[in-house]
């Protein structure tokens, strides 16, 4: 049975739209200087009300999907599209490399890290792990002028690392190009795989950043360090100086 996108999509606007309040717009408009409208739900209520608009669309197809997403993410509301990001994160199955253009676009259209870190790593990093040739799209994304595609890209990396798998040596060519980079949502997202990646494998990750220590920005270093033995946060910070 075909899904009824249109009526999905008006219920969950609908229940946003009930759940948020005028004082909490305001805080995350700020919070997030956010250039879009905000009804004001809650993290919480908005991946509740996702959930929910799931269970309408039980026979989900690939095109439905899209089709939805666009729906909600065309409208310029903050819960609309995290809306749509908990959707798609829920329903990566459907998804493949062909739709690398629509997360590069979402992830261009997003402007702020709420959207892009769910995207990079609740989306675009199970479908990394699973298929190889989404290599070739992380390559691109990694030397995209914005800066929150390049985001993208090092946190769409991060989940396998954690693990204590994962593509470490593309991760780390990515790390490398963009270590002298003053963007401080780079600079965070380095140090954030990183440590991410030493409380599995320290040594990797102290080894690797020892000889860059002096380029790396102080925001790197400190996330970086945080799993770290005494005696290795004690190198690299002694190379620092």
């Amino acid at each position: 049975m075909a899904t009824d996108v249109a009526l999905v999509v008006g219920d969950l606007d609908a229940a946003l739209q009930a759940a948020g309040t005028t004082e909490r717009a305001e805080h995350d408009a700020r919070y997030l200087r956010s250039t879009i409208g905000h009804y004001g739900a809650s993290v919480p209520t908005t991946r509740t009300a996702a959930k929910a608009a799931l269970r309408q669309a039980p026979e989900l197809t690939h095109d439905e999907l899209v089709a939805l997403i666009d729906a909600l993410w065309t409208e310029p509301v903050h819960e609309r599209r995290l809306a749509a990001v908990e959707i798609l994160t829920a329903r990566t199955d459907l998804l493949g490399s062909g739709d690398a253009p629509l997360l590069e676009r979402l992830l261009r259209e997003a402007g702020t890290w709420a959207l892009v870190d769910p995207l990079a790593i609740g989306v675009a990093s199970p479908l990394v792990e699973s298929d190889a040739t989404w290599g070739d799209v992380l390559d691109r994304w990694a030397t995209d002028q914005d800066f929150w595609v390049r985001r993208g890209a090092l946190l769409s990396l991060l989940v396998p690392l954690r693990r204590g798998r994962g593509d470490w040596d593309r991760f780390a060519r990515y790390a490398d190009d963009m270590l002298d980079e003053n963007e401080f949502f780079i600079r965070k997202a380095i140090g954030w795989v990183l440590r991410e990646t030493a409380k599995r494998r320290p040594d990797l990750v102290a080894d690797w950043l020892l000889p860059r220590s002096g380029r790396a920005s102080g925001v790197t270093v400190r996330e970086a360090l945080k799993p770290l033995s005494p005696t290795q946060r004690q190198a690299i910070e002694d190379a620092r100086h």
